[in-house]
């Protein structure tokens, strides 16, 4: 796919299964939560301080400033008590050292601080787990997708959807729960200071809940849209990206390179069209919802300085209402932020969902070969592609007895790397049947099917690991087998020149060696796999003559020790085998040795000719 597009899924149920990967680190991430609930018990302690500081000051003898004198009142304001029943419960500030109640705040702060700190760390260190796994199963999903994703996975968004979009996710979602948590919890402290202060004051405060509500989830829907958008844009960029570093010699041969820089930037101001609009809805929610929030608690603060002014609150007391009432108000307008990272957040794991709910392939066999001889049979066999007009392969039979070399020659189109790709069950006939020593391929399961054929390809993928990791890749070292099979492969002088010998890295898939050279390591690889089936599809196509004869020289050196089949456009390299099936519109129009077809005068006899006079 050159990008995936995000329709609008419920985004509870992308949470909810985002949820199951977070659930087996849930120790960390609940003891998170109790440390941001602790952390929030402190912030009322820090009004409350003040109050007292600024209630003793105002009491204390030696204070010469004016102070607002309490009013008697048959109904004494919530405040005017709450003040009396502090004041009855603290030791008059005459008693108490000149710096307690500045190293109480200290304390409260250092608390405070301390709590946030582990909160903030139990949470990372769920969140770093939830990734990996995230990671693991992503990787997994592609490992044993059905052939058919390969055909549209673009290695660039499969790479950003494994590896750069979960870590994403949980950055995003876990500032988000962060916020929540930390400035959630404080405002819930927040309230409670509140109400314990003046309950009809703090009630005031719910009135403007259900408008805040309304303009949130009007703000929300946009957000949702528009980020839909800037995810879609940012992974046809990504696939812009992709293209250029992969067919780099293309797009030089081409002298491509301005095109390729006005379709990336065509594709970069569409994504920032996108991410402009997805920043506008999102940035909405702050003002909007802090507006809202500000008309009520702007009554709520006129309300207060007239209880303040008829007499009915002491300095400390209005101090502290106020300060909590402003903290509470900080609480909120940064809980009123997190919307756009949640959004964003459910989205890229929308993106990593859709990836890991690829089908896998299918694998209805169930039997395993212990042993295998490398006898082949297939009878009768028919494929047709999806979407194909015609069959790729048409009541194709062909018959190998272990140990024999077959080669399968014809133009391109005619259905030879088919037959390769039937015989490892990439593909599945629709009729017809193969045998592998007398035994249904579809009866076996896939890994003990590949597990009998070693194939050496045109289309060499090596990976950027060492010699050594190339050779033995998936299985046990053992350092005798290995030189025996770089040896074998005619790349045992080049290992020796080598200062770390076999450990020397070859780079992005073979980028630091030659053609030949990549073509001898496949070899290796191959002859290290012991498998009993040899399959070389075009494996000299490319190649000079020197390193067509090493490939050559193996061909000959394991005829009638294993099962080999070759799939060859240079028919020099077929001449010896023991039977040559001559393929065209995916039937087999002639077979036998190269002598008797050439006796024919017929297909094979002028693609012979055909060669020989280029």
């Amino acid at each position: 796919m050159t990008a995936s597009t995000l329709g609008p899924k419920p985004k509870a149920a992308t949470a909810r299964r985002l949820w199951g990967f977070v659930h087996p680190h849930r120790f960390g991430f609940f003891l998170s939560i109790a440390a941001f609930f602790l952390a929030s018990f402190t912030e009322p302690l820090v009004p409350a301080i003040i109050g007292i500081a600024l209630n003793s000051l105002s009491q204390n003898p030696g204070n010469k400033a004016p102070v607002v004198e309490a009013v008697p009142s048959a109904t004494p304001s919530v405040l005017s008590n709450v003040s009396k029943a502090i004041q009855s419960m603290e030791v008059s500030f005459d008693s108490l050292p000149v710096w307690s109640i500045p190293l109480s705040l200290v304390a409260v702060f250092l608390a405070r601080g301390g709590f946030l700190f582990c909160g903030a760390y139990l949470l990372n260190w769920a969140a770093s787990r939830t990734v990996l796994d995230l990671r693991k199963k992503l990787v997994d999903s592609v490992i044993r997708a059905d052939a058919s994703l390969y055909n549209d996975l673009n290695p660039g968004i499969a790479i950003t959807k494994v590896v750069t979009h979960p870590q994403i996710v949980t950055n995003l979602l876990g500032s988000a729960t962060t916020t929540l948590l930390r400035d959630g919890t404080t405002t819930i402290a927040m309230l409670g200071y509140l109400f314990y202060l003046d309950w009809k004051l703090t009630l005031l405060t719910f009135l403007i809940l259900p408008l805040m509500a309304w303009v949130i989830k009007a703000i929300h829907a946009r957000a949702n849209a528009t980020g839909s958008l800037a995810y879609n844009a940012e992974l046809e960029l990504v696939s812009c990206v992709d293209d250029i570093t992969r067919a780099w010699r293309v797009v030089r041969t081409f002298d491509a390179g301005q095109w390729e820089l006005n379709r990336f930037e065509s594709a970069g101001k569409n994504l920032q069209r996108a991410t402009l609009k997805s920043v506008a809805a999102s940035s909405l929610m702050s003002p909007a919802s802090q507006l809202v929030a500000s008309i009520g608690l702007a009554g709520i603060l006129g309300m207060a300085l007239v209880q303040a002014q008829s007499g009915h609150t002491t300095p400390g007391d209005f101090a502290a209402f106020i300060l909590a009432m402003l903290n509470l108000l900080a609480s909120v307008r940064r809980l009123s932020d997190i919307s756009q990272p949640i959004v964003g957040g459910l989205l890229m794991a929308q993106g990593c969902f859709e990836l890991m709910d690829t089908p896998a392939e299918p694998d209805p066999g169930q039997l395993v070969l212990s042993t295998c001889r490398g006898d082949i049979d297939v009878r009768d066999v028919s494929i047709t592609y999806p979407g194909a007009e015609a069959p790729a392969l048409a009541q194709f039979s062909m018959t190998i007895p272990a140990g024999q070399t077959v080669a399968l020659v014809g133009a391109s189109g005619s259905g030879k790397s088919t037959v390769v790709s039937a015989l490892l069950g990439f593909v599945a006939s629709q009729k017809g049947q193969i045998t592998l020593d007398g035994t249904d391929i579809q009866d076996l399961r896939k890994s003990s099917l590949r597990k009998q054929f070693a194939v050496v390809s045109q289309d060499i993928v090596l990976f950027d690991q060492s010699l050594a990791d190339n050779v033995c890749y998936a299985h046990p070292m053992d350092p005798v087998r290995l030189e025996q099979c770089l040896r074998a492969a005619n790349l045992w002088s080049f290992v020796t020149s080598q200062s770390a010998g076999w450990n020397t890295k070859i780079g992005t898939n073979g980028s630091k060696l030659s053609g030949g050279q990549r073509q001898r390591l496949a070899i290796a690889r191959a002859l290290y796999k012991e498998a009993p089936v040899w399959i070389f599809d075009e494996a000299t196509s490319a190649l000079d003559t020197e390193s067509e004869r090493t490939v050559q020289q193996a061909i000959e050196d394991w005829q009638g020790r294993k099962t080999l089949i070759l799939i060859a456009h240079r028919l020099s390299t077929v001449v010896n085998a023991d039977r040559i099936y001559v393929m065209s519109n995916g039937r087999v129009v002639e077979s036998g040795r190269h002598t008797d077809l050439l006796a024919q005068q017929g297909a094979y006899a002028a693609m012979i000719k055909a060669q020989a006079t280029n």
